[in-house]
């Protein structure tokens, strides 16, 4: 059981083997620091990339955490950005709380975002989110507003929590929040496997299902009923919006979700990866990081740069399309 001391040992010891993996594996890490949410969790941040380039802040999926932009954080394409990753909360080494409220309201989420982008003295950065973590995007949109970031990417975005959006796997999530610790190992492998439609190598597979076992039992059972106001957040953003999904996704319904996000926001654009599932940052991500440099490069050709001494380094020109 998830809640024996035995367990809890275990899981110590593989924080400490992935967090030794990760520094031979991602090395293009500059710079670590948490920031504190304003419920009191500690979310872990990281940086890489060029500390004074436009900023780029990266949110991971469920079961997920920094490690999963690898591909970009080490991508020689986009080191001339300031590449800004965080472990979500109940994620990686960010804090866990016990509460389920702590993680079904969407509010939270949204607060840690605003934290990370306080915390990092970041101006006007783009966000890109995969999966649960475009969601996040969504309830930030809904509780600040669109005037301290200056564009946002969706990845296999979670638009609504509706049946018509989502693909059903009934026993993978009703096995992920069992507390039988092998029926739910074996749910976590089954979920990272569904991330993917070409599946990674073997050892970046192990590691991605030990980040996932690392993830809060708390979390996974609330997350599910996370509130996210999709109206009101994603509906009124008025900067650019850039929804990128994978035509074999076997977690969200890519065509559906994107059709529901073009009703609330027309003015957003889409690219569709016919090769990708769940994960096109990772299944394609040459393809994906020219799509993100080329979006980043078409919103840098509207900001003002500001003095050499300023901690964002970048203003937004205008607020309109």
């Amino acid at each position: 059981m998830k809640s024996s001391k035995a367990f809890k040992h275990w899981q110590s010891w593989l924080v400490a083997v992935v967090l030794m993996g990760a520094s031979v594996l991602v090395q293009a890490a500059t710079k670590s620091y948490t920031v504190t949410a304003p419920d009191g969790v500690s979310i872990a941040v990281q940086e890489a990339g060029d500390p004074n380039g436009p900023p780029i802040v990266f949110i991971h999926g469920l079961l997920g955490s920094h490690l999963s932009w690898e591909k970009q954080v080490g991508s020689p394409a986009l080191q001339h950005y300031r590449l800004i990753t965080y472990d979500m909360r109940g994620h990686g080494v960010s804090g866990q709380p016990e509460n389920a409220d702590a993680y079904s309201d969407g509010r939270h989420w949204a607060d840690d975002l605003a934290a990370v982008i306080a915390g990092a003295g970041v101006e006007q950065p783009v966000v890109v989110g995969w999966s649960l973590g475009a969601a996040v995007i969504t309830n930030y949109l809904a509780a600040y507003g669109d005037e301290k970031i200056v564009g946002a990417v969706y990845v296999g975005g979670v638009i609504e929590l509706a049946p018509e959006q989502i693909v059903p796997h009934p026993r993978v999530y009703s096995g992920m929040a069992s507390p039988d610790l092998k029926t739910h190992l074996d749910a976590e492998r089954e979920f990272v496997a569904l991330c993917f439609s070409t599946q990674p190598d073997a050892v970046t597979f192990q590691r991605l299902l030990a980040n996932a076992a690392m993830a809060s039992e708390n979390m996974q059972n609330a997350v599910q009923r996370m509130s996210l106001d999709a109206p009101k957040g994603l509906g009124a953003m008025h900067k650019p919006l850039l929804l990128i999904y994978g035509a074999e996704d076997a977690l969200v319904r890519a065509k559906p979700s994107f059709n529901r996000a073009k009703e609330l926001n027309p003015n957003l654009t889409g690219k569709f990866y016919l090769e990708s599932g769940h994960s096109p940052f990772f299944e394609e991500p040459d393809r994906f990081n020219r799509d993100l440099a080329v979006f980043m490069d078409t919103i840098e050709a509207r900001r003002s740069p500001l003095p050499e001494d300023s901690p964002g380094r970048y203003s937004w020109q205008s607020t309109s399309h």
